[in-house]
């Protein structure tokens, strides 16, 4: 049995006892505050981070998430997987690790890889407001310094360099009586980047060495507690002259059933990657968390 499958089978007896848990717990915050977990493991949305926090806990409290992600456009697969741990409502630390199958392109080419795979890791910090309770949004700063475990196919197609780090800046708000009186979450994120495609073909190019500044955002209606219904945008850079790099987009559902589980199922377009277009598929997600 693999990894990948010991991995999903302990994800999923882990969430059975919570499946029927109330709404709301009896002292932290509210349902789906936490958000869910991005794909490169911070709290979040699917694509996007957020200015939340993984978990649940509060001031004085710990909190924490693991998760497990796979986007299949059928051309191409990503799986990703990882944990956060969140300091008092202050601080998080997240550890990811994405797994690339080359896919469609692999067997084309005759490339003597099947996959392209990276570590991320991640420190966000709220330095102002609140998501609920405060006119201003919740703010945080969050950095993801990301190395790829083999740099040869994307230092041979025009990438500067096997390892890069990504700064950003969230804002996220959430209005409990908006939009016909349903709960409405905006967020907004400012990102210094030099990653093509996250990361998963290296860090500056042959086109563009520095880094850019690129706008990620979100925004979700929840017609009740438990569930949300959103769309997300992730503004790239193009680095490579060897492949254009398109913007992302998702639409998605998320559906919350306690405070230990999350699942997120969308319909991702990733445009053109590695020379192979519309790149669009299904995405899903499950975390748990304390």
């Amino acid at each position: 049995m693999t990894t990948r499958r010991v991995f999903w089978r302990a994800m999923l007896l882990a969430c059975l006892p919570w499946l029927a848990a109330p709404v709301f717990a009896s002292q932290g915050r509210l349902l789906a505050t936490g958000g869910a977990t991005q794909v490169e493991g911070a709290a979040g949305g699917g694509i996007v981070p957020w200015a939340v926090l993984a978990g649940y806990g509060t001031e004085d409290e710990l909190g924490g998430t693991a998760f497990l992600t796979r986007v299949d456009t059928g051309d191409y697969a990503l799986d990703a997987h990882g944990v956060a741990f969140t300091l008092y409502n202050r601080l998080e630390l997240s550890v990811a690790r994405q797994s690339f199958d080359l896919g469609e392109l692999q067997r084309q080419l005759a490339l003597p890889w099947d996959s392209l795979d990276q570590d991320i890791y991640g420190a966000k910090l709220r330095i102002a407001g609140d998501l609920v309770y405060t006119r201003m949004p919740q703010v945080s700063v969050g950095v993801q310094h990301k190395r790829l475990r083999d740099g040869t196919l994307p230092l041979a197609i025009g990438a500067r360099d096997d390892a890069g780090t990504d700064v950003y800046v969230s804002a996220t708000k959430l209005f409990l009586d908006a939009a016909g009186g349903y709960q409405l979450l905006l967020n907004g994120t400012l990102r210094s980047t030099r990653a093509n495609q996250g990361g998963l073909l290296g860090f500056g190019g042959d086109r563009t060495s520095g880094r850019s500044l690129v706008f990620e955002g979100s925004a979700a209606v929840l017609p009740n507690p438990r569930v949300a219904l959103g769309v997300e945008y992730r503004q790239k850079p193009d680095n490579l002259g060897f492949a254009r790099e398109d913007d992302w987009y998702d639409l998605f559902v998320a559906w919350f059933p306690s405070k230990h589980v999350a699942v997120v199922g969308a319909w991702a377009d990733l445009g053109s990657i590695a020379t192979l277009d519309r790149q669009r598929g299904a995405y899903l997600s499950l975390q748990v968390g304390f």
